[in-house]
């Protein structure tokens, strides 16, 4: 089955849960990582019950704080 990560194209052998799929790419802290799939996040919560399925545009996103600088 062929799914989108990160813009790539990925073949992966059968469907896999999105716990499963971060693990299987190597996911650098995947306890920071969001996951959105066909443009709908997915709940962390959901991480190991959510099926990635043929097709499927994943995005493994960090989002980093930041703050502006005050004189």
């Amino acid at each position: 089955m062929k799914i989108q990560t990160n813009g790539q194209t990925v073949e992966l052998e059968k469907e896999l849960t999105v716990q499963e799929l971060l693990q299987v790419q190597n996911v650098n802290m995947p306890e920071y990582v969001t996951v959105q799939i066909n443009d709908n996040f997915i709940p962390r919560t959901d991480f190991e019950t959510h099926v990635v399925k043929e097709g499927d545009a994943v995005e493994f996103l960090y989002f980093m704080g930041g703050g502006a600088q005050c004189q």
